[in-house]
């Protein structure tokens, strides 16, 4: 067994540490337990992270062999959990923690002698966080699968398409970031329960129960018939929501929805003839649509950030990732720090700031 410390500290500590004093044992894995853990590690709590020994060859193919990210503000332990020291060591660590995180498929942590059971035998308080896809039980629990497949069984991958075309979605950001958001927000409120006296618990995190959850909007306005209904949709076929393609390759956002917002876009465009009391007459969209796609077209993208950025017209440019840190806003608030070779780190969020300033 080796042990070391990480050499990524968190960015920009907030000014408080919440959760300082919490002692989190993580069993690495990809993707969203790791992000899970950063974010409490970010927060101030103790997280000993403990590595499989060797590399994983599907991390690697995706993100290189460079500084993982997400092990900022960790304690790095490798230990192989197959053998009768690395078990010991890890019940050691348990006993003595408030949380732990594992991201396994259902039933290899009890395989190991890992499993609830297992640590609440050494430690009745532990708050037992499980990272899956698909969640501890059900006819696809023991299945793989990735963000991608988590938001399309939610209904959400069919919203980022317009009816008949192939859907996209960011990659990693929905399914296994928002479900990482769900793990830590689970964690922290277990966490609380116990510290108010309750029993440890597990928290049985799934990607598709989180994303479903933070669907919720979504399907109130379902319910309203505004998406996946049969008439025209204002996410979907309406000028003032949408993406536009500009002049030498870039493209600039919309999202006019109430209606000062819409007449000022009209205004700010100059289109004078078009009346903002008819946003939501749908037979004028197609071409009310294609006119502000030609005039998108008309000029650059940063023609257009010069006249719609930071008003209320609700715009913002398409940025590639590599564009983000140099953003006046995002470089204001400190977001993101690149290293020499430029790859990016991100800055803990939320932020904290006094409830009363001196």
């Amino acid at each position: 067994m080796s042990h070391a410390e990480s050499l990524n500290p968190p960015l920009n500590p907030p000014l408080n540490l919440p959760l300082l004093g919490l002692r989190i044992v993580e069993f690495e894995g990809i993707g969203p337990g790791p992000l899970a853990a950063m974010m409490l590690a970010d927060f101030g709590a103790e997280v000993t992270t403990l590595v499989r020994p060797g590399s994983s060859v599907a991390m690697d193919r995706l993100a290189g062999t460079a500084d993982n990210p997400l092990r900022r503000g960790k304690r790095l332990e490798t230990v192989d959990l197959k053998s009768p020291a690395g078990l010991a060591r890890a019940l050691d660590l348990i006993e003595q923690a408030d949380g732990l995180i594992e991201g396994n498929r259902p039933g290899v942590m009890e395989r190991l002698g890992l499993g609830p059971a297992d640590c609440a035998a050494r430690n009745p308080k532990l708050v037992y966080g499980r990272m899956t896809g698909w969640g501890q039980d059900g006819p696809l629990a023991q299945a793989a699968g990735h963000d991608l497949n988590y938001v399309a069984l939610t209904g959400l991958l069919s919203l980022a398409s317009r009816y008949g075309q192939a859907p996209q979605l960011p990659p990693t950001v929905v399914g296994d970031a928002g479900g990482a958001l769900g793990l830590a927000f689970g964690m922290v409120s277990a966490l609380l329960a116990v510290r108010s006296g309750g029993a440890g618990r597990v928290v049985d995190a799934a990607i598709v129960d989180i994303v479903a959850m933070l669907g919720a909007l979504v399907q109130w306005v379902r319910a309203g018939g505004q998406v996946d209904g049969p008439e025209p949709s204002p996410f979907h076929d309406s000028p003032f929501y949408d993406s536009y393609a500009c002049a030498g390759g870039g493209f600039i956002t919309l999202g006019a929805i109430e209606p000062p917002f819409y007449a000022l876009l009209l205004s700010k465009l100059g289109l004078h003839d078009v009346d903002p009391q008819a946003q939501y007459d749908k037979a004028q969209w197609p071409a009310l649509k294609a006119r502000l796609g030609a005039l998108f077209q008309s000029q650059p993208q940063a023609h257009w950030c010069a006249l719609l950025e930071g008003t209320d017209v609700c715009f913002a440019p398409v940025l590639r990732l590599s564009e983000v840190a140099a953003h006046p806003h995002l470089q204001a608030r400190g977001i993101y720090q690149a290293d020499a070779q430029g790859r990016l780190s991100v800055a803990p969020a939320p932020r904290f700031a006094p409830l009363m300033s001196d």
